[in-house]
């Protein structure tokens, strides 16, 4: 017999109809309470991880959850709620208690749904959902086979952290006032594995991992526990390097950060608080002229493909940056009527943003920058977006003669970011798409690399 959990899976449109109805629940009772606008969100999702160590099972979780989040609007005072409790006299309580809210908070100009003419029309089918009822003994073996690989990849390999895999399945329904409804289904599988290699120079720390929306898209088991063994073994005899000027090579996994910095700084919330080192920077230059970023919200399976966003406004595919130019802010309703200006479909973030204009390989950019260090990893916070001034902790390999050397850790690199961006060099065509900002690697000109002195 099917179960309550197997029932999402099996039954997909069953169980939207049934999030569906919630929703129109909630609209009524809002209305009916003397809300002039509302909006809610009710999801059902089903969640399997197991984790293991040193070849024992050290967890095993499966969360069936559904939830719901309402927001009314009574005079643009905004009050909000939510529940996980589904019964009907549970949501009209947390609707009621959405209302006394409203009525208790000050009002706000910018409050209120974004207009009924930007609701999407179209639903394209963006291949997102792949569902697989995986039992955890399955899950259990696959994460058995990646730690088992990656430990007999390399003698070196001293110890493990784990390995563990995950499947989730997510069904949401974004509903309001103005009579939209939206569905959104979509899957994901993951999995992963952290080793410790050891050598008469120490001990280092890496891992491997892979993210799809279908469980047949994933890498073979063996295939990441082998990468997460070289790369860990790749680290061991590190050192520090002497301070100096020279140029910076980001690795996709952290060469995606850099770009996020950017988006951070042309979204809305920071802008309306004027605390961006990007204010009124539309126009302007703020990377090479040969680099473009585009957003690209229906690319199939990709990993925040989306047909509207948080507001229900239709996303399109769009450029952020323009042959180096911003060509706009990343905007939702609230911080666009904040700011005197229209939505860009942001409400929750970007979707797909893709760096356009990479031509050369990895090993081509070792070449092109000949001297100077490549980063793999990052750590610390030392990022101020009102200024720009960029500081990480880092680690990575020396290059030398245009080739991958010595590992090194340790080191600072530090910087200005409006200085980095219009500063790259070049990008790779080493693309990672398993991430929502799509970039290769990443060439600095010229960052100060602190570390041994002397």
């Amino acid at each position: 017999m099917e179960t309550d959990n197997t029932a999402l899976l099996h039954d997909p449109d069953r169980e939207t109809e049934l999030l569906v109805g919630i929703a129109q629940r909630v609209l009524d009772r809002a209305k009916a309470g003397g809300a002039e606008q509302a909006e809610v969100s009710v999801g059902s999702s089903l969640g399997r991880e197991a984790s293991v160590r040193l070849g024992e099972i050290e967890a095993l979780e499966e969360a069936r959850d559904r939830s719901v989040q309402v927001t009314v609007y009574v005079k643009q005072c905004t009050g909000s709620a939510s529940t996980g409790d589904l019964r009907p006299e549970a949501i009209d309580e947390t609707v009621d208690r959405a209302l006394a809210i409203a009525r208790n908070t000050q009002p706000d100009r910018a409050a209120g749904l974004a207009e009924a003419g930007q609701m999407a029309t179209a639903f394209p089918d963006l291949d997102l959902w792949h569902p697989e009822d995986i039992p955890l003994d399955d899950l259990v073996a696959r994460a058995l086979t990646i730690e088992q690989a990656g430990r007999d990849a390399d003698e070196r390999i001293a110890n493990s952290e784990g390995a563990s895999v995950t499947s989730e399945a997510n069904l949401a329904v974004y509903a309001n006032s103005h009579g939209f409804i939206g569905r959104l289904r979509g899957t994901a599988y993951s999995q992963s594995c952290v080793l410790i290699a050891r050598d008469e120079s120490g001990m280092q720390r890496d891992f491997d991992f892979d993210s799809q929306r279908c469980w047949s898209d994933l890498a073979a088991p063996e295939a990441t526990g082998r990468e997460a063994a070289r790369r860990t073994a790749r680290r061991l005899g590190a050192e520090r390097i002497p301070t100096g000027r020279m140029p910076v090579l980001y690795t996709p996994e952290v060469a995606r950060g850099l770009i996020g910095h950017l988006v951070a700084a042309v979204s809305g919330g920071n802008l309306y608080r004027r605390s961006s080192f990007l204010l009124d920077a539309v126009g302007e230059r703020v990377m090479p002229e040969w680099a473009s970023l585009i957003e690209r919200p229906h690319l199939p399976r990709a990993a925040r493909s989306a047909a509207f966003d948080a507001d229900g406004v239709a996303t399109r595919e769009t450029p952020l940056v323009e042959a180096g130019v911003l060509s706009r802010y990343v905007l939702g309703s609230y911080s666009a009527r904040r700011l005197g200006l229209e939505t860009t479909a942001n409400a929750g973030g970007v979707h797909n943003l893709e760096l356009a204009g990479a031509t050369h390989s990895f090993d081509e950019l070792l070449a092109e920058m000949g001297e100077g260090v490549v980063i793999t990893e990052l750590m610390g916070q030392g990022v101020n977006l009102v200024t720009g001034d960029y500081s990480r902790g880092a680690a990575g390999f020396q290059v030398e003669g245009g080739r991958l050397g010595a590992p090194v850790e340790e080191i600072t690199v530090a910087g200005n970011l409006r200085e980095m961006l219009t500063g790259l060099v070049a990008a790779g065509t080493d693309v990672d798409p398993r991430h929502n900002i799509r970039t290769g690697s990443l060439l600095v000109g010229e960052m100060t690399v602190a570390g041994q002195e002397g």
